[in-house]
């Protein structure tokens, strides 16, 4: 004799079950133990559903930096150490990018501890001086392609040493001051060591997720995969958790990806930037330095709060996990992709030069060139200067052409770069141009048609040189249209980092 739940076949949740008492026939217990065996499958197949769809949701990576740069005002030491201390306790590590000046400056005041605190989680680099002037882009927007990068080499190695010798580590990433941002500085940046672009502007963006671009693994221009927590409104942490659950959403469902969250230790404890004294292109002596105005304990204890209760969110959901840059480039595929369908990237490229994405693997324009020109595909550098075609034929004899593909392979494998052109004989034509006739060729037709290029990878650089660099420590009304141009030569490296 059991207790039975009516209509036990057709059971709605949403309404009490009503019991009966019920006597069975060795027939029942039969028919019984048959709908128990059936009823069992059932729940174990959607259990098995309800695995495969976990399963099936990506990770979302949490990036979690602090800009560590505030060396006048030492309330902001103590922020950094708080900070590093707070996560510590969370388990959870952050990225600190600091300051070169700002190392020195620590070690100058013996902060044994922040030094410490700092050094269990991951040290990235953030320029020597930030904002004293002159800024990277002021300095290099009138330089070119190889002498800038020198130049911001110069300026920015002994930072980069002195990080070396007071953490003890190569920094993990660079990240510009303010918005002065410059592709000359991934040249120099690979040179020294230091893999990962980590920060956030609008000079070059892709899908607000990481990208490959000069060579360098990039967290930048995330858009809608940026979340920052006001640290001066504590009734808006559930509008931040709500977005951060929206694009947690959107991750996992396209099978992961990165959010990216920054502060900087300064704003836990000033209401204003420590660099506002070089305003406008100020650069006043040392001794006229004014320290920011501080916040009451009470506002400082509220900003440490919010951010331990929005890492607590974000630890509460079973898909993300807290990632440093230096462990960036373990979750990513390599930059450089054998290619295995020569076929595809040749329709592609013969219609318009940019990056390609494939089951087999992601490719930039570059990449697709060197394949194109029976060349391994490794990672090299976009042009130094814009290219010009002089060639007006609408074809070239076979012969010259296969002399022009041998030059253009020639000079990347002993540049480790593009070339701005190809010569064909005493005439050019411009990089775009020869890829695209390139492409198009069949490699077997007494003479090669000349193709027009179509550089569509440069839609992913931005257009307005004014906006994009303002930043209050720049000079009034700053622009740098040669550096956008710049970074058009070097979208031929552009591509998606896919998560391994």
């Amino acid at each position: 004799m059991v207790y039975l739940l009516d209509e036990a076949m057709h059971l709605d949740v949403t309404k009490p079950f009503a019991l009966r008492k019920v006597k069975f026939s060795k027939q029942t217990h039969s028919h019984f133990r048959t709908l128990g065996r059936n009823l069992l499958l059932r729940l174990l197949f959607a259990l098995l559903l309800l695995a495969a769809t976990l399963a099936a949701k990506g990770p979302v990576y949490v990036v979690l930096w602090f800009d560590t740069e505030d060396y006048i005002e030492p309330a902001a030491d103590d922020a950094a150490l708080r900070i590093a201390m707070e996560l510590e306790k969370l388990g959870v590590r952050a990225t600190f990018k600091v300051v070169g000046e700002k190392a020195r400056v620590l070690e100058a005041r013996d902060r044994r501890d922040v030094i410490r605190a700092l050094s269990r989680h991951d040290i990235g680099y953030h320029s020597n001086f930030h904002s004293i002037q002159p800024t990277p882009a002021l300095y290099l927007r009138d330089m070119g392609w190889l002498d800038g990068a020198a130049e911001f080499e110069r300026r920015e190695r002994p930072g980069v040493a002195d990080i070396q010798r007071i953490f003890g580590v190569t920094p993990s990433c660079y990240g510009q001051p303010g918005s002065s941002w410059a592709p000359q500085t991934y040249r120099a940046l690979l040179r020294m060591g230091i893999p990962v672009y980590l920060d956030e502007a609008e000079q070059v963006g892709l899908d607000d997720q990481p990208f490959w671009f000069g060579g360098m693994l990039n967290v930048f221009h995330m858009g809608r995969n940026l979340i920052r927590p006001s640290l001066d409104d504590e009734s808006r942490l559930a509008e931040t958790f709500a977005k951060f659950d929206r694009a947690a959403d959107e991750l996992e469902a396209r099978g992961g990806g990165v959010i990216s969250t920054y502060f900087h230790p300064t704003e836990f404890v000033t209401s204003a930037f420590w660099d506002l004294n070089f305003a406008k292109g100020a650069n006043p002596e040392r001794s006229q330095w004014k320290n920011p105005p501080r916040r009451s304990a009470e506002e400082s204890e509220r900003c440490y709060r919010i951010l331990v209760r929005y890492v607590e969110h974000a630890k509460a959901r079973a898909s993300v996990h807290f990632v440093t840059a230096r462990q960036l480039p373990l979750l990513y595929e390599s930059a450089a992709v054998r290619v295995t369908d020569r076929a595809q990237i040749a329709r592609h490229m013969a219609e318009r030069q940019t990056f390609l994405v494939t089951d087999a693997g992601v490719f930039s324009a570059a990449d697709m060139l060197q394949a194109l020109l029976g060349m391994d595909p490794v990672t090299v550098e976009g042009p130094a200067a814009p290219g010009e075609t002089t060639l007006h034929e609408t074809e070239i004899p076979r012969a010259a052409f296969e002399h022009a593909k041998t030059d253009a392979a020639g000079f990347i494998r002993s540049s480790h770069r593009l070339p701005a052109d190809v010569w064909v004989g005493s005439r050019k034509l411009a990089l775009a141009d020869f890829a695209a006739t390139l492409a198009a060729d069949d490699g077997t037709s007494p003479a090669v048609a000349v193709r027009k290029g179509n550089p569509e990878m440069q839609k992913y650089i931005a257009t307005d040189a004014t906006r994009t660099f303002d930043w209050p420590i720049h000079p009034e009304g700053f622009s740098a249209p040669q550096l956008l141009d710049m970074a058009r030569l070097q979208a031929w490296t552009l591509k998606p980092a896919r998560l391994k």
